[in-house]
């Protein structure tokens, strides 16, 4: 079992950054992949970027030179760092773990944080 915490959403402007954490706890976060997700106001969930144990990052396309995750396993954390925030970015941010990779591609994880919400606005 792992229990994942998130924070460090809130409001900004158009063109701002945030950084996101997510801490777990209750099992040996070295041992599991990350991800992030987010989902916007009648979206889907979508995946927003994913890290593995060896610490190989990758973000989606639509967040791609604006977004950075990244994870330290001493503080069982992982963070992601959004810059040049844009209002198709608001939503809720979830974190994720235990997804499996097949193929390049992550799956979804059995365990999910509270999430926390983004809002780019002016």
């Amino acid at each position: 079992q792992v229990q994942l915490v998130e924070s460090g959403g809130g409001l900004v402007q158009p063109g701002g950054s945030l950084r996101l954490s997510c801490v777990a706890s209750g099992s040996i976060f070295s041992r599991y992949a990350m991800a992030w997700y987010r989902q916007a106001p009648g979206k889907t969930r979508e995946l927003v970027a994913d890290i593995s144990t060896g610490g190989r990052a990758k973000e989606a396309d639509s967040v791609k030179g604006r977004f950075t995750i990244s994870r330290d396993n001493a503080k069982n954390t992982v963070y992601l760092q959004m810059n040049s925030l844009q209002p198709e970015d608001t939503g809720v941010y979830y974190c994720n773990a235990g997804g499996i990779y097949f193929s390049g591609r992550l799956s979804l994880g059995d365990y999910w944080g509270q999430g926390t919400q983004v809002t780019v606005s002016s």
